[in-house]
């Protein structure tokens, strides 16, 4: 065979080779990209789109590994959800939580840590210096006692209580704790219209996984019961 007619099946071969390996790796990479996508749903809520459990809790635990003493937990319910279910209907339940949601990330940020851990309970985990804190938190219940206008024009006047820990006033980085005792500072604090700040006595009230026991649903943290209410 002459040597231009070897070259040219050697170049065949090698393209035919190139194609057959490409075929599947180009299979693998639409796969890989759609299991990506999947992954990345199931640590979202599909409601509000904030983090779910698990995912919360990772990136709460590593933004509290980062911060230290420059961290806020942060724990939200809305008040009066069950109202708004019953007299309104779920859709307009639904439109509340995820007016919730988007006005928890825009304060919040991209960087910090945003969970829905129950059906109208909200956990945010960001940096916050101290001295910035008090005018962030105040400005954080604003947000949440703005009406929520819905798709047929209807406006509800919604609410939250917040409650607020911090490692400087606790004592401790370990986000169980911290979600304890801001959890416990919103129970005294609840439909006060104010952010309630946790002592390191909040710490002592008993808790399961970081909230309150006999908060409804303790027992099934992280469990997204869409319409399930507060005490």
């Amino acid at each position: 065979m002459p040597s231009i007619l070897r070259i040219q099946a050697q170049i065949g071969r090698r393209t035919l080779l190139l194609a057959t390996v490409a075929v599947p790796l180009t299979g693998w990479t639409v796969h890989a990209v759609a299991l990506h996508r999947r992954l990345a749903a199931t640590r979202k809520d599909p409601l509000t789109g904030l983090l779910r459990r698990d995912a919360y809790t990772a990136r709460a635990q590593r933004i509290l590994r980062r911060h230290g003493d420059d961290t806020a937990v942060i724990m939200v319910d809305a008040d009066h959800f069950k109202a708004v279910n019953d007299g309104m209907g779920h859709a307009a339940g639904d439109a509340v939580l995820a007016a919730f949601g988007a006005r928890l990330s825009a304060w919040a940020g991209p960087r910090a840590a945003i969970g829905r851990l129950g059906g109208d309970e909200f956990a945010v985990v960001l940096e916050l210096p101290a001295g910035r804190r008090t005018d962030r938190f105040q400005q954080l219940v604003r947000m949440l006692h703005t009406p929520v206008v819905l798709d047929d024009g209807r406006t509800v006047g919604v609410a939250a209580s917040v409650g607020a820990a911090t490692p400087d006033m606790i004592g401790a980085l370990d986000l169980t704790v911290l979600q304890r005792a801001a959890d416990a500072a919103l129970y005294d604090g609840k439909h006060s219209g104010q952010a309630a700040l946790a002592t390191a006595a909040h710490t002592r009230v008993p808790s399961i996984n970081g909230r309150r026991t006999g908060r409804p649903g303790t027992a099934g943290w992280g469990e997204l019961h869409e319409h399930r209410h507060p005490a």
